[in-house]
Order: structure tokens, then C-alpha cells, then sequence
């Protein structure tokens, strides 16, 4: 479900949830992708033989950083903010990973509009983002992404 607003509407939708993003797969390709832009190829993210036989995960599992950076895709499929010039991470308040995402895995997000901020130009939101794998009841991620929008 996607919320598509303006940035007059913005301050009306703090302490609304805004909705849920698609279903993603992780990948062996996207973690073995994600490694190599960061340089960490720590073995219980990229060799999977390693993974299967020594990890207490029992493969392979992506890296928490790995799913934080999904916020950016997973963010533009729950709010579009239709008015906006620009748009920018500003920051994050708070990022914890309580449980695992084993390679293969499903995860999606769903966000609240925490709070909204006037900033010269523009809207700075909070929100507050779980971040979900199918078939488990424990996060993944929790997170406070800090977003900022500017006007034409």
C-alpha cells in the first residue's frame, strides 16, 4: 500500500502508518553485491558452504547493513510525496537488527509517520520502520530513518 501525498498533507499524516511495501528476496547475488561495495565478505554472509556447515544460522544470512539500505526502496513504495523538488536521507535516530535474514528470505517494511518538522525549505519526517521476514513474527530491522523534503 502506498500513500501518495503532497507536502501540505505531510504534518496531517504524523503518527499515521503509512502502509506496507512489497514482498523482497535477498539474494545470494545481492549479499555477494552488497560485500563487494563494502568490503565485507565476513564468511556467513558469502560463503555459503562455510554457512551451511558452521553458521548457527544454517546458511547463509545478508548483512544488517545489507537490509537497512532496503529502507530506500522499500520508503519509496510506501510514501510518494508528489510536490516535493528534492528529497534526502538526513539520518537515522535509532537502527537495531533483533533477528536474522537467512539468504532466500522475504522482507518487507512498514512505516509510521512519526513526526514532521518544518526545515528552511522544506519538511523534515521521522518515521518509525519495522522491517518484516515472511513467516516469522520477530523484526529484522527496526529503524528511525530521518527524511528531508524541499519545495520547488
Amino acid at each position: 500500500m502506498t500513500t501518495t501525498t503532497t507536502m501540505g498533507e505531510l504534518p496531517g499524516l504524523a503518527g499515521q502508518e503509512l502502509g506496507s511495501s512489497d514482498w523482497y528476496e535477498i539474494t545470494q547475488d545481492a549479499v555477494n553485491t552488497f560485500a563487494d561495495a563494502t568490503g565485507d565478505h565476513q564468511w556467513i554472509h558469502v560463503d555459503v558452504e562455510r554457512a551451511e556447515a558452521e553458521s548457527p544460522f544454517g546458511g547463509p544470512v545478508a548483512h544488517g547493513y545489507l537490509t537497512l539500505s532496503l529502507l530506500v526502496p522499500l520508503m519509496a513504495q510506501i510514501l510518494v510525496v508528489t510536490d516535493t523538488v528534492m528529497g534526502l536521507n538526513y539520518g537515522l535516530n535509532k537502527v537495531r537488527f533483533p533477528s536474522p535474514v537467512p539468504v532466500g528470505s522475504k522482507v518487507r517494511a512498514t512505516a509510521t509517520l512519526k513526526q514532521v518538522e518544518e526545515v528552511t525549505g522544506g519538511l523534515q519526517l521521522t518515521h518509525s520502520v519495522v522491517v518484516e521476514r515472511e513467516g516469522t513474527t520477530k523484526p529484522v530491522c527496526i529503524a528511525e530513518p530521518v527524511y528531508r523534503y524541499y519545495r520547488g
